[in-house]
């Protein structure tokens, strides 16, 4: 038996949220696993709905962690089954006490502090007394052990992705009235924040709209800069060329990205947070469509340049610019993206389980 213990799982929406779906679910199906997760609203419908044990944890944040421990240390004290914790967070570790076999994944950006700070001395503390830390990519590898984590202790599995088996007929006709027939097709599924660059996207599509009069970018999401982007592409008279949607549901969402021609996420560092993978990119991929991703961070895991997709400096608007250019000019995209499709299925769940299982 194998416990979980994640601040981030659904029903709440979200990148990690969707990993730790994608790895208790796929861990399930090989052993037995219990889950302690955050509370959250309409959780009760979805932990109806899963075959194995979820216990919800609510409060306020820090009481939250602290009940959480609780929880899971008595729960250690009363059963001797247990062989593995998996945490998605060393902040879930933390105030956890056993000797049994601890396993943490790494993200990049909650382990990201100046080295000596005291939350690098917190973040140390538990990293390097776990059995075995998981990176999201060979960069926050790298970033990791920069930062004083035992690098023998660290190995790189690359998030997974449920694959889409179809998208019916009736979602892909809503997502083509909704494009109102516009071409090339430009697509960012993303928080709104100021790593994702979406700033600089908008400032290319007006100067691609010289060369492409009829492009349009839809970007889904939501977040604390989604006021300022739109007043920029209301400023900018782009507000024919750009689609703003939230709250879809998640048929829709890939029916849109299935039909747009280029996912578009050039990501940077900004401040301490960076992106440490992008599962946004291969699940684009899946549909055939390629991506270009920034060269701060993991992206080069998920997109390998100038086969599956473009990276480029996302501080540079000219080189966004001439990505998104070089991937629209004469339908390159239908190459790149027939070979983001065959790429994507190495992050298929029931491969990238096979790696956890290893270290259980």
């Amino acid at each position: 038996m194998h416990l979980v213990v994640t601040r981030s799982y659904p029903p709440e929406v979200g990148g990690m949220q969707n990993l730790m779906w994608g790895l208790t679910n796929s861990l399930s199906k090989h052993d037995l696993i219990k889950v302690f997760a955050d509370d959250h609203e309409n959780a009760r419908q979805f932990d109806e709905n899963v075959s194995f044990t979820i216990e919800r944890i609510g409060g306020p944040k820090l009481i939250k962690k602290y009940r959480k421990s609780l929880l899971v240390n008595n729960y250690l004290e009363n059963n001797n089954k247990v062989k593995t914790i998996i945490a998605d967070h060393w902040k879930s570790l933390e105030k956890i006490k056993t000797n049994i076999k601890k396993i943490c994944l790494i993200h990049s950006k909650e382990i990201n502090h100046n080295k000596g700070s005291f939350l690098n001395k917190r973040v140390l503390k538990v990293l390097n007394n776990v059995d075995k830390i998981v990176a999201n990519s060979k960069f926050t590898r790298e970033l990791a052990i920069s930062l004083g984590v035992l690098a023998e202790k660290i190995i790189v599995i690359n998030p997974g992705i449920e694959p889409v088996e179809k998208i019916d007929d009736k979602t892909l006709k809503e997502a083509d009235k909704i494009l109102k027939g516009k071409n090339p097709r430009l697509i960012t599924v993303s928080r709104y924040d100021k790593r994702k660059s979406h700033e600089k996207i908008i400032m290319a599509l007006r100067n691609l709209k010289q060369i492409y009069p009829n492009i349009i970018y839809t970007s889904i999401g939501y977040g604390e800069e989604e006021d300022n982007i739109k007043k920029m592409t209301k400023e900018l008279n782009l507000n024919n060329q750009v689609l703003f949607l939230k709250n879809i549901s998640p048929d829709l969402k890939n029916a849109l990205i299935a039909k747009s021609h280029v996912f578009v996420m050039p990501s940077i560092i900004y401040k301490k947070s960076v992106e440490g993978f992008g599962i946004a990119y291969v699940e684009a991929a899946q549909f055939g469509v390629p991506s270009i991703g920034g060269k701060d961070g993991g992206a080069s895991d998920a997109i390998i340049h100038n086969e599956t997709g473009l990276i480029c400096d996302g501080n540079s608007l000219d080189d966004i610019y001439s990505s998104i250019d070089l991937i629209l000019k004469n339908n390159s995209y239908k190459q790149f993206g027939q070979k983001a499709k065959e790429f994507s299925a190495n992050f298929h769940w029931h491969k990238i389980i096979k790696e956890y299982l290893k270290l259980l």
